[in-house]
């Protein structure tokens, strides 16, 4: 019996740039990203301050208190990031659809 050809390895650096792109390209997608990301930063800065208090004391354990409040503050800039690309998209689909709608109106105006 022929053994089958090893499949091969998804890379995770591959599947990063790939999943990136798709989060991109997609409004839907994006925008889902941004209200998952808040939410969980949102979530983080709520659970940080109440029932987590003790874990995070600074004075007793400073490195679970600089890496939580550092994930928290990733999640923000990254929503953040991902907003403002979204509202450059938007911006930029408004433009087109401006000019192509001068476009047609000048088209119809010749005839």
């Amino acid at each position: 019996m022929k053994t089958p050809p090893p499949e091969p390895k998804l890379r995770t650096a591959s599947f990063v740039v790939h999943a990136t792109r798709g989060v991109i390209r997609d409004r839907k997608v994006r925008r889902i990203a941004i209200t998952v990301l808040l939410a969980l930063a949102l979530l983080m800065v709520v659970a940080g301050s109440s029932f987590l208090r003790e874990l995070l004391n600074p004075h007793e354990h400073f490195g679970w208190f600089l890496l939580y409040w550092l994930a928290c503050g990733w999640l923000t800039f990254t929503t953040m990031l991902l907003a403002f690309f979204d509202m450059l998209v938007v911006r930029s689909e408004g433009r087109a659809a401006r000019r192509a709608l001068q476009e047609a109106a000048a088209r119809k105006e010749q005839r």
